[in-house]
């Protein structure tokens, strides 16, 4: 914190044996701070001060004017370290006057100035998820997905578990199930697979395969764990050319983009496309049918689940630690309401939350104040670009180019919510001040 004044000292007048120090002190209730003083000493006490070499009465750090000699005005300056006692302080100048052998004649205390805020500082709002459902509980859907390529013999539906990389790919799709199926906070809801083929054979028999492959997954998976019969939900597609188009984009294929305007030429179906891929580029169509051809034949999987509700902010806490993922936005939110704001931990609840819903506008403007609210101006820029078009949105936006110090993007911003949010208006008052 840093004092910065004028002492005038022209109109002062003072007797040749006396001695006034002037102390400037910061007083708030029980604390206070002295800052380093000012002594005036008239002609006699000035000559025994230089002839017996004695210590100014304010110490080693006083500055020391002879009366006849004094400056017309001393620019005074002194920083000290900030503590939090000194908002809400006032500045006294403290004036002790001594007479011979260093005798205090008498104490004064004249307050020179109240503590108050310079420049801006920001009321952050942090906004409350809003709850859209009729009971006021929203469930909590989440969902696993993942891609199995499952070997079928040639032209066949049946499935065979030890077949060449079955055991792997069918223990993929199992540990996901058990990831979820058994936690104690989650229930699942429903399994859906998706089955797909590859364009080299006629599309009927492809449909076949597609179809019958998938049926005969799902009655694998419902074996092992005995579910209801509809609790898997199937569907296919007898022929996979949204993949083999990605595949050929990446591809470095001599032909690339002829071979791309075949497959995304809507005029032929797909049989005709397929014959005319392998007559008009055969040497690049025999790559693609032993390379590419393979993963075009995959079974994609999704396991929907729900996740229980956390109310209580102790658990809440602990399953932030080690589980976030399970949290709505909602949850965090209430951890944080009892946390103390600005803390430490209350930031970190901000930033997991945006973490896990990185998309997610409420969780935005949430970590962007947050980000504010302890200086961190390069995380709450790029939280700010996320956090949508509301009068909240645009306040945060405000905050943000006031504390940028870009004062006339936060009037135009303030002006813009001043009607709806009275801590708008307030800023913008501010920011006018420090302007004028």
């Amino acid at each position: 914190m840093a004092l910065a004044m004028n002492m005038k000292l022209a109109d002062y007048n003072m007797h040749g044996d006396r001695a006034s120090i002037f102390y400037p002190v910061l007083k708030n209730g029980e604390d206070s701070l002295v800052f380093d003083p000012v002594g005036l000493y008239g002609r006699t006490r000035y000559i025994q001060y230089l002839r017996y070499n004695e210590q100014p009465i304010g110490g080693d750090n006083e500055m020391s004017y002879k009366y006849v000699l004094r400056p017309e005005e001393i620019a005074y300056v002194q920083a000290v370290p900030y503590s939090e006692w000194m908002n809400g302080a006032t500045l006294y100048m403290r004036r002790n006057d001594y007479g011979c052998c260093s005798t205090l004649l008498d104490e004064k205390y004249e307050p020179l100035a109240a503590w108050r805020e310079v420049g801006y500082t920001p009321v952050y709002h942090f906004v409350a998820p809003v709850i859209g459902t009729e009971n006021g509980v929203k469930e909590k859907v989440r969902e696993l997905s993942g891609r199995a390529y499952i070997d079928f013999p040639v032209n066949m539906t049946d499935l065979y578990p030890n077949y060449r990389n079955n055991p792997t790919e069918l223990a993929k799709i199992i540990a996901t199930i058990d990831s979820v199926r058994n936690d104690k906070d989650i229930t699942v809801r429903r399994i859906t697979i998706k089955g797909w083929a590859s364009p080299e054979s006629p599309w009927e028999n492809n449909a076949r395969l597609a179809k019958g492959r998938t049926a005969t997954l799902k009655q694998y998976v419902q074996n092992l764990y005995n579910f209801p019969h509809d609790f898997i939900e199937t569907d296919y597609y007898p022929e996979d050319w949204f993949g083999l188009r990605d595949f050929v984009e990446m591809s470095n294929l001599e032909h690339k983009n002829e071979i791309l305007a075949i497959i995304d030429d809507s005029s032929l179906d797909p049989d005709p496309k397929e014959d005319k891929l392998k007559k008009t580029y055969p040497d690049e169509y025999r790559f693609l049918l032993a390379t590419i051809y393979p993963a075009l034949r995959h079974s994609d999987y999704t396991i929907e689940y729900i996740v229980r509700q956390f109310t209580d902010p102790s658990e809440i806490r602990k399953v932030m630690q080690t589980e976030p993922q399970k949290l709505s936005l909602e949850e965090f939110y209430l951890l944080a309401s009892t946390l103390k704001s600005g803390s430490e931990e209350y930031k970190e609840v901000f930033e997991i939350a945006v973490r896990m819903y990185p998309n997610d506008e409420l969780a935005n403007l949430n970590a962007a104040n947050s980000a504010m609210q302890h200086s961190d101006l390069v995380k709450a820029e790029k939280y700010l670009s996320k956090v949508g078009e509301n009068d909240e949105a645009t306040y945060a936006r405000g905050i943000y180019a006031a504390l940028t110090e870009d004062y006339n993007k936060a009037m135009e911003l303030f002006r813009e919510v001043e009607n709806n949010l009275p801590d708008a208006k307030a800023a913008l008052q501010v920011i006018r001040e420090l302007t004028n």
